[in-house]
C-alpha cells in the first residue's frame, strides 16, 4: 500500500527545514487537541491457546467487513487491514489485531469507540473458534511456529532484524502493546511532553506489566515485551538521550532520525529494500538511491519505522505499554490525559524525575521491564513513585472537568488502576500467582486474566 495517500507529501525534498516543518505542522491550539488510542491484542485458539494462523485471520477480517461499513485494503489479494470512518483494523506481522480508534476529545468518547469495536470483533471471532487475549507477548506459541503476515514491506524487515538484534523477530511476531497519540501546541510544549514521556517511560513498564510468561513458562520479566523490545534494534528503540537536554528542538529529533538506517522505500505501491548496506536518510537525502530521491512520503514513511519509547511522527506517540485486559485498556489513555493534557500536573511530574541524570534515568529503564514495580529510583521505589503519579494523573483528570452523561470525571477510568498499584501489584504478579504449568488449566487462567468477551 501507497504511502502516498496525502498530496503534500509527493513535494521533493529541497530544504533541510523541510523536515522540522513537517513536525511542527503537528501543532494543535489546545481546544483541538484529541486522544488517539491503538490497542493491539493477541488472536488464539479458544481451544488451543496457540497463535492463530493468517488463513484463519482473514476470516475474521472477512466476516467484519460483512457486518460493516468498511473499505477493505489488500496487497496482492490477501486482505490485510479495514478502514472505517473513523477507525482502522490493521494486523501486525505475527497476526496481532489492532485498532486504531478515531481520534477523540476526551476518554469517554474513547470507551465508547472501544466498546462498540470488542463487540463487533468478538462477535465475528467467536464462530470461528479463536479468542482475544490482552497480553504483552504470546503465552503458548514459540517463534518458529507463528506464521509472517503475507505484507511486503515484512519480506524487508523481518531479515533486517537478524542483523540488528538478537530478538527483533520475536518482537514482530510474538509481542503485542497499546499506544497512545497526543497533541502539543508548540516547538516548547512538544518538547516538554517528549522530555517527560521518556521519564516517564519506565513507569509505563512497570504500572502496566503484562507479559511474564513465553512458551508455557515464567520468563523472568515483568514485561518480557520491553525485554525483547531492548534487544531488537538500538539504532531506532529505546529512549533518545538528547531530548533530554534543555535545549532540544525538532532538529534534535530530526538529527536522530536522519542518523536511523532505512528500510525502505514506496514507488508505484512496490516497497525498494534499503537494507543490503547501513543506508541513513542522511546519507538518501545527499545521494539519492538508484536515481531516486527523497520525497516528503520517504521522510514520512521514515518516522513510521523509528520505534523509541516515545515518538513524534508527527503527533507524539507513547509505546511503554503491554496490551491489557479489557477492564484496564482505558486506563492508559487516561493515565496520559491526566498528565500531560493538564499544566499543573505536567510540572508536578517532571518534578519527580528532573534531579536525576540521564544516566540513572535510563539504568531505570534497563531496570523497569525485569522487576517492574521493585525498580528503584535514588532512594524511592516505582511502586511510590507511581502511587504519586497516579494521583497527579487523577488530580490533572479531576481538573479538567471532563464529565459523562452520569456526571462522572475521567479520574473513573483510574480507579482500578490505583487500587492494583496501592498494594505494589502488577497484572504481572497476579497471573504469575495463579500459574500452574498445566496448559489447559493456565488457558483457562489466561481467559479471566485478559480475554474478551
Amino acid at each position: 500500500m501507497s504511502t502516498l495517500t496525502k498530496p503534500e507529501l509527493t513535494t521533493p525534498i529541497t530544504r533541510n527545514e523541510q523536515l522540522t516543518e513537517y513536525l511542527a505542522a503537528g501543532a494543535r491550539p489546545r481546544e483541538l487537541w484529541g486522544i488517539g488510542a491503538e490497542s493491539e491484542k493477541l488472536v488464539v485458539d479458544v481451544e488451543t491457546g496457540e497463535a492463530v494462523g493468517y488463513d484463519r485471520i482473514e476470516l475474521l477480517l472477512e466476516s467484519i467487513s460483512a457486518a460493516g461499513h468498511w473499505r477493505e485494503i489488500r496487497e496482492n489479494g490477501h486482505l490485510l487491514a479495514l478502514i472505517g470512518e473513523h477507525s482502522s483494523i490493521t494486523l501486525e506481522p505475527g497476526g496481532q489485531f489492532e485498532l486504531s480508534g478515531k481520534l477523540c476529545r476526551d476518554i469517554h468518547c474513547c470507551k465508547s469507540d472501544f466498546e462498540t469495536h470488542i463487540r463487533l470483533a468478538v462477535a465475528a471471532a467467536e464462530p470461528l473458534g479463536m479468542i482475544f487475549l490482552g497480553l504483552g507477548a504470546q503465552p503458548f506459541t514459540p517463534l518458529d511456529q507463528i506464521a509472517w503476515l503475507p505484507k511486503s514491506r515484512y519480506e524487508i524487515m523481518g531479515p533486517y532484524m537478524l542483523k540488528t538484534g538478537t530478538l527483533g523477530q520475536a518482537m514482530m511476531k510474538q509481542t503485542a502493546g497499546l499506544q497512545v497519540n497526543l497533541d502539543f501546541s508548540d516547538e516548547l510544549d512538544c518538547l516538554a511532553k517528549l522530555r517527560l514521556g521518556q521519564a516517564l517511560a519506565p513507569l509505563l513498564y512497570a504500572i502496566f506489566a503484562n507479559s511474564p510468561v513465553m512458551e508455557g513458562h515464567p520468563i523472568g520479566h515483568q514485561s518480557v515485551r520491553g525485554h525483547i523490545w531492548s534487544h531488537t534494534d538500538d539504532d531506532r528503540t529505546g529512549l533518545i538521550a538528547d531530548l533530554f537536554k534543555p535545549d532540544a528542538n525538532f532538529q534534535t529529533y530530526v538529527d536522530y532520525a536522519l542518523d536511523v538506517p532505512m528500510y525502505f522505500i514506496v514507488r508505484d505501491n512496490n516497497y525498494i529494500d534499503l537494507t543490503r548496506e547501513r543506508f541513513t536518510f542522511r546519507r538518501y537525502l545527499a545521494d539519492g538511491y538508484a536515481g531516486r530521491h527523497a520525497l516528503m512520503s520517504d521522510w514520512d514513511l521514515h518516522l513510521s519505522t523509528l520505534f523509541p519509547e516515545v515518538r513524534l511522527r508527527p503527533q507524539i506517540e507513547f509505546r511503554s505499554i503491554d496490551a491489557l485486559p479489557p477492564g484496564l485498556t482505558l486506563s492508559v489513555a487516561a493515565f496520559l490525559k491526566g498528565i500531560f493534557y493538564d499544566r499543573q500536573a505536567m510540572e508536578q511530574a517532571w518534578g519527580l524525575f528532573s534531579g536525576h541524570s540521564v544516566a540513572e534515568l535510563l539504568d531505570l529503564y534497563r531496570q523497569s521491564w525485569t522487576l517492574g514495580l521493585k525498580s528503584r529510583l535514588g532512594s524511592r521505589s516505582l511502586t511510590d513513585l507511581a502511587q504519586a503519579v497516579l494521583q497527579i494523573s487523577r488530580d490533572g483528570l479531576v481538573r479538567q472537568r471532563v464529565h459523562n452523561d452520569q456526571g462522572l470525571d475521567e479520574s473513573i477510568y483510574l480507579d482500578d488502576l490505583i487500587a492494583l498499584i496501592k498494594q505494589g501489584t502488577t497484572l504481572a504478579d497476579l497471573l504469575l500467582q495463579r500459574w500452574t504449568g498445566n496448559r489447559a488449566q493456565d488457558l483457562e487462567i489466561l481467559k479471566r486474566h485478559c480475554g474478551f468477551f
